[in-house]
């Protein structure tokens, strides 16, 4: 089994990436986009988590992180995708959302498909955890994690984009209490 894509160093700092199962550009309304940010922040101040770096693409969410607790980094992504992906389906069925039935089928057949008794599975496996053991990879990943809006041109300047942490970086406000890394 590889370890390429596994918390082996539970005081380790890693670049994790979420995405929707099949792509889909879920976060393409402020509403879901503050499910998440609701959610990492509990995580913060309940869980244990550290977020050092993030941003909240249409499909996929990228995260620096580290841990502070006893809780392990994988059991606090599990239970944060678990908990985000109900309340995801609940937000879709209550708003008015144009793709709901499109989205809501693709979600259903996604569990048909691949887990027994769920009624919707919204985020693919697993979390891609790659530790950051050097300073010029903790920058490479932030440098990316913070261009990513621009290079998807959704903003010209990273610290434009309120749903990532480049703002704070910036000296700006945020979303989300971040553990700045650099």
């Amino acid at each position: 089994m590889s370890r390429k894509y596994k918390v082996n160093n539970s005081e380790g700092v890693y670049f994790i990436t979420c995405t929707v199962i099949g792509w889909v550009d879920l976060f393409t309304r402020p509403e879901y986009k503050d499910i998440l940010i609701k959610s990492l922040q509990y995580c913060i101040e309940n869980k244990g988590l550290n977020v050092h770096a993030f941003v909240i693409m249409t499909s996929h969410i990228h995260l620096i992180v580290s841990t502070t607790h006893e809780t392990k980094l994988p059991d606090i992504i599990r239970d944060f995708k678990t908990f985000t992906a109900k309340a995801l389906i609940k937000e879709i069925q209550a708003i008015n959302e144009s793709r709901r039935e499109w989205m809501l089928n693709k979600f259903r057949f996604e569990a048909q498909r691949r887990v027994r008794g769920k009624s919707y599975k919204l985020w693919q496996d697993g979390f891609h955890p790659r530790e950051l053991l050097t300073g010029e990879m903790v920058s490479q990943k932030l440098v990316y994690i913070h261009n990513n809006p621009v290079s998807e041109h959704i903003v010209d300047e990273p610290d434009h984009y309120i749903y990532s942490s480049a703002r704070q970086y910036a000296g700006k406000e945020g979303m989300l209490n971040i553990e700045f890394i650099i």
